[in-house]
């Protein structure tokens, strides 16, 4: 049994963990759940020789254990697979599974070894990750790269696997085979720890779950206790009533109201087979729906001026548009929030103020300079009208949460009053009570009369707060689903090439 005893660890101005204990038997699936800074992701790295433990004890089969690093953790079993990718981009597949255990000839690296390609192979098929083990990771999506992750785990022969919200970048059916996998584990023997804020994965994979509230246990629930209000009352200490904020209001249904956004046969490449058509009113929330390589993002980007159109039109309130870059989809009235928002959303290393005021910098300046209380303004009345946990805004957004740094990037674009906001993956990695907060925030957007676009993989999400459901498939619309339709199996049956009926 692997065992955290009373562990406690502190960083500068805050207590990560305060006592907090955990166990996971071989064979056996144990969710860790809780609020982003709940001191999930602390706990694990404690456990898999990424930091120790300033306080308590970690056993492994009853004996007292302390790692060094991540390579004594590994060489016990222990390997933790990191939320945030952690592979180089320039290797191919095999060699990013293999780093730090390559072949060597003579002493010296051997990289072109067949025998590591043809391994890889055997964990990557068994993943279902469909490209060669010789293909660069770098000319892989986010989901493939996880897959990528994952094998490495596999091929260490781990006793115990830990998986750090491993479903955020996957699609339902790359999600679908990893609990495949999952179950492998345990019948092989494997202990597994789960870390997801996806509610409905830990009722579906979970033998027990810990929960863990401001760094402190907080519960721990058996398989037949395991329910979706126990699981948010513990770790939010409180019920949430209502927690996809969509508020169908009686009287104001605008289905028969003139399009505030127009797109018509949108083509981002010519090998389109299809251009893709459809409307969004003001005040509406339309879904969008589709397996990974749907053509969702391209879409997105296509109309937010990051990607080149091939052909089609763009309208908004009646005026076509053609933004040929981001600056100009913004000064149109179109707003992005990314799928991955560390990347593509934030400037990491700069303050809360400067990432919420960068695009609006135009708005405050007098004589080409930045009005600095003009900025620390917008950013304050942002911070508490998002409820952004944080005691400064001069603090890099960096070292915030994920909820609270999807906030900071939705804090942006608010501060501009976008007519168009396109949310890609808006609850990626985001716990329970952040998520609850950001579908507040689109239903209050779209009650003001914004017209919200959102992509999401999550079907629940996307059950719980659209208006109506637009599903791709191979980079085209496959069809359309009205809110009273909407199901799991009408959606996948349309996103796995179904015909609409």
């Amino acid at each position: 049994m692997l065992e955290a005893v009373a562990v406690g660890k502190s960083f500068p101005g805050v207590q990560a963990l305060d006592g907090v204990s955990l166990h996971v038997a071989p064979g056996e699936v144990v969710s860790v759940v809780g609020e982003n800074g709940a001191g999930k992701s602390t706990l694990m790295k404690i456990l898999a020789g990424v930091q120790g433990p300033d306080v308590g004890t970690l056993r492994l089969d009853g004996q007292d254990v302390r790692f060094a690093d991540v390579d004594a953790a590994q060489q016990a079993g222990i390997v933790l697979i990191h939320q945030e990718l952690n592979l180089a981009e320039s290797l191919d597949v095999a060699a990013n599974i293999y780093l730090g255990r390559e072949p060597r000839t003579a002493g010296f690296l051997n990289l072109v070894a067949a025998r590591i390609y043809d391994d890889a192979e055997v964990f990557t098929r068994r993943l279902g990750l469909d490209c060669s083990s010789r293909t660069r990771v770098s000319s892989l999506s986010l989901g493939q790269r996880q897959l990528v992750e994952i094998a490495r785990a596999l091929s260490l022969r781990s006793r115990y696997i830990i998986f750090d919200e491993p479903t955020s970048s996957l699609t339902e059916r790359e999600t679908a085979r990893l609990f495949d996998v999952v179950r492998s584990l345990k019948a092989d023997g494997v202990g597994v720890l789960y870390i997801s804020h996806r509610l409905h994965e830990v009722r579906e994979l979970s033998d027990r779950v810990v929960v863990l509230r401001d760094g402190k246990n907080a519960g721990d629930l058996k398989r037949e206790e395991i329910t979706h209000q126990a699981l948010v009352q513990r770790m939010v200490g409180r019920e949430l009533k209502q927690f996809f904020h969509r508020q169908h209001r009686t009287g104001t249904d605008n289905s028969q109201a003139a399009p505030l956004v127009e797109v018509r046969d949108l083509r981002w490449s010519p090998k389109q087979r299809d251009g893709i058509s459809f409307d969004v009113r003001a005040g509406e929330i339309v879904g969008m729906a589709g397996l990974m390589g749907a053509g969702r993002t391209e879409t997105a980007e296509a109309l937010f001026g990051l990607r080149r159109r091939a052909s089609g039109t763009i309208k908004i309130a009646g005026r076509e548009i053609a933004p040929k870059s981001p600056r100009d989809a913004v000064d149109e009235g179109v707003a992005l929030v990314p799928e991955d928002r560390r990347a593509q959303g934030l400037v990491i290393d700069f303050s809360i103020r400067e990432n919420i005021s960068l695009p609006s910098l135009e708005r405050m300046q007098h004589l080409s300079l930045v009005d600095r209380r003009a900025e620390s303004t917008l950013a304050n009345d942002s911070c508490t009208r998002l409820a952004v946990r944080t005691t400064d805004a001069e603090k890099a957004v960096g070292l915030l949460s994920g909820g609270n740094q999807q906030k900071v990037v939705l804090a942006k674009w608010l501060a501009r009053s976008p007519k168009l906001l396109i949310l890609d993956e808006p609850t990626r990695g985001v716990d329970v009570g952040a998520k609850a907060d950001i579908y507040a925030l689109m239903d209050q957007l779209a009650g003001q009369g914004t017209a919200i676009l959102m992509i999401s993989s999550d079907l629940e999400e996307i059950m719980g707060v659209s208006d109506r459901v637009l599903v791709m498939h191979e980079q085209r619309l496959a069809g359309e689903l009205p809110r009273e339709q909407l199901t799991e199996q009408a959606i996948m049956h349309l996103a796995t090439g179904g015909t609409a009926s």
